[in-house]
């Protein structure tokens, strides 16, 4: 007979396939974070040459700052303490940067 409850289970040795996604995880997340900022910041030049009548595409940033706001909206409504904060920080610039694109584009 053995000394451990029926239902608890000695803690079993982590994977090296584990470990790997433990230390490659957070800096996935920290890249994927980075280049979403940058994906929207890159709208810049399109903004600025739509100020100066070489007007850009309005469709495709109106419909990236919909789903920044919607990505928003979803880490924000999480339960307090649960908020998903690096997807409200890297999809917040395409709420202001894929809306002034697309302004810019029709005026």
């Amino acid at each position: 007979m053995s000394n451990t409850p029926e239902n608890t289970q000695a803690p079993q040795p982590q994977s090296s396939e584990s470990e790997f996604y433990a230390k490659a995880f957070p800096i996935l997340a920290k890249v994927a974070s980075v280049t979403a900022v940058l994906m929207y910041v890159f709208y810049f030049p399109q903004i600025i040459g739509n100020l100066n009548g070489s007007k850009g595409d309005w469709i495709q940033p109106l419909v990236a700052a919909v789903n920044c706001t919607l990505w928003v909206t979803y880490g924000l409504w999480r339960p307090a303490g649960k908020r998903d904060w690096p997807i409200v920080i890297a999809n917040a610039p395409g709420i202001l940067f894929g809306s002034l694109a697309a302004i810019t584009a029709l005026i």
